[in-house]
């Protein structure tokens, strides 16, 4: 009974966030720091694990192409489908899933130990859109990390191919230009969008109603970070079947 009240309360959460909005000049700034700590402030880790994780998937499948029969260009073809289809969108949310959404649930869990969520409705703000809102809305641009994490992801494993010799970098090219469906960058953005609300909300919902001191906080950090993670993958099979089964 407990996991059904808590996926109620989830979407009562949500509802309420979208009721009694704070006046636009205050969310326009509240916005643009959510963007700057969560987008812009995770684009270097981003960055860093697309690079070498493009590479390391180049080499694996280069090393294990070995008859004579197999073209080397689909080197370049299986880095392309690996990082377009599940790499960037899914295996770089889970570990946002560890940094944003731990920052999230850290930060909101914080103001409701020291009583600041209390305070702001008090003055009748509906806490839910001052503190929850900003972020959803700072994660749709997500999507603009998870294009950068593609074009690095794709320009590993061509450095890769270049510096360790497993195959020319013409066919690394041709591999990424054959059989190439544009539908398969607009599915990984899709999941990419459904990823980045779950990112908001689910972190956010375990901060705003812990309770407890100091230690619950870091409890609710990991909860939400394990819980955020399975929701990704569940949905990420779900959404793979409606959209590519």
């Amino acid at each position: 009974m407990t996991y059904l009240y808590n996926i109620g309360s989830y979407f009562l959460m949500i509802a309420e966030m979208f009721r009694k909005p704070t006046k636009w000049s205050v969310m326009r700034t509240l916005i643009f720091k959510d963007i700057n700590d969560l987008i812009i402030g995770s684009l270097g880790i981003i960055a860093f694990i697309s690079f070498f994780v493009g590479g390391v998937i180049t080499i694996q499948t280069a090393l294990n192409i070995d008859n004579p029969l197999i073209p080397k260009y689909l080197v370049g073809f299986a880095t392309r489908q690996s990082v377009i289809l599940e790499f960037a969108p899914t295996f770089t949310s889970i570990i946002m899933a560890g940094k944003v959404g731990s920052f999230i649930t850290s930060s909101i869990g914080t103001m409701r130990v020291t009583e600041q969520i209390d305070a702001l409705e008090v003055m009748g703000i509906n806490s839910l859109n001052y503190l929850v809102f900003p972020k959803t809305i700072a994660l749709m641009l997500y999507p603009f990390a998870i294009a950068i994490g593609m074009f690095l992801g794709i320009l590993g494993g061509m450095a890769a191919c270049v510096f360790g010799g497993y195959t020319s970098l013409e066919n690394y090219i041709l591999g990424l230009q054959t059989d190439f469906d544009t539908f398969h960058v607009i599915y990984s953005f899709i999941k990419t969008f459904v990823f980045a609300f779950v990112l908001a909300t689910i972190p956010s919902f375990h901060g705003f109603y812990m309770k407890g001191g100091a230690l619950e906080v870091g409890k609710a950090s990991t909860t939400s970070f394990v819980w955020t993670s399975v929701v990704i993958i569940l949905l990420n099979y779900i959404l793979t079947g409606m959209l590519l089964g």
